[in-house]
């Protein structure tokens, strides 16, 4: 994700300059969409733009940041907190602050907060799209999943997938004509999404789909053989739920 909508709440006129620069210079990935001095200037400008990031000063003279969130419709963005004093820590985690920086502003300490807020960012928009995709398919329209890659976003059809490996902290996901991605998700978060959607988790490593199972193998403690011929391990903890699930779609279908 790139070119995040991003504001600045500031007060004085020199610290909204000098952060404007630092963003640009340093920041290539947001897009400066505007400013503003005061509490009445700022909720305008959040309710018409829509940011995703604010860097936001405390000290709005006569009031203070704080008086902003109450009157706005919702607090659908990330606050990086942008002030002189130490005292307004408590606050800051209350309304969901991403980071608190202290001034002068560490070019290098803005940098990391802005990149924490890109990939939060986009974590939720692709936990929003896969949310909407999988209702979409209780509907009975064929559902899309997005897949963040190395290579970028992929819009795939739910229908596609084949089942879903465990690679650590990411996950291998097969598709019904060979091909094979490497998300940047766990499984167990497929395996939520996906689950009441004829997926089933076999194995710690392993979530299958059960319309693309071939056969069921008794053989080494008990072996699925796919559609494509990869043949799943079902562990011992996971084998009667299975079967009973295969039981079940195999009636349903």
């Amino acid at each position: 994700m790139s070119n995040l909508k991003t504001i600045i709440v500031e007060d004085e006129k020199k610290n909204r300059e000098m952060l404007l620069k630092m963003v640009e210079l340093y920041c290539p990935d947001v897009s400066i969409v505007g400013s503003a001095d005061s509490v009445e200037s700022a909720i305008v400008l959040i309710e018409t733009v829509k940011p995703d990031i604010i860097l936001m000063d405390i000290e709005l003279h006569p009031g203070t940041c704080f008086d902003i969130f109450p009157r706005l419709a919702k607090l659908d963005f990330e606050i990086i907190f942008t002030t002189a004093y130490k005292d307004y820590a408590i606050e800051a985690i209350k309304v969901g602050a991403l980071e608190y920086l202290l001034k002068p502003i560490n070019k290098k300490e803005l940098k990391t907060a802005i990149d924490k807020a890109i990939k939060k960012r986009s974590t939720k928009d692709e936990n929003i799209s896969l949310k909407q995709f999988l209702s979409s398919f209780k509907q009975g329209v064929s559902a899309r999943i997005s897949l963040n890659t190395t290579d970028g976003i992929i819009y795939a059809e739910v229908d596609q997938i084949l089942r879903c490996e465990a690679n650590g902290s990411y996950t291998n996901i097969y598709f019904r004509d060979h091909t094979k991605h490497i998300t940047s998700r766990p499984l167990k978060e497929y395996e939520s999404s996906l689950n009441t959607h004829s997926f089933f988790r076999v194995h710690n490593s392993h979530l299958i789909s059960l319309a693309e199972v071939k056969k069921y193998l008794k053989t080494d403690g008990g072996f699925v053989e796919m559609k494509d011929g990869s043949q799943i391990p079902v562990s011992n903890s996971h084998k009667e739920a299975f079967l009973e699930a295969m039981r079940q779609f195999s009636v349903n279908s």
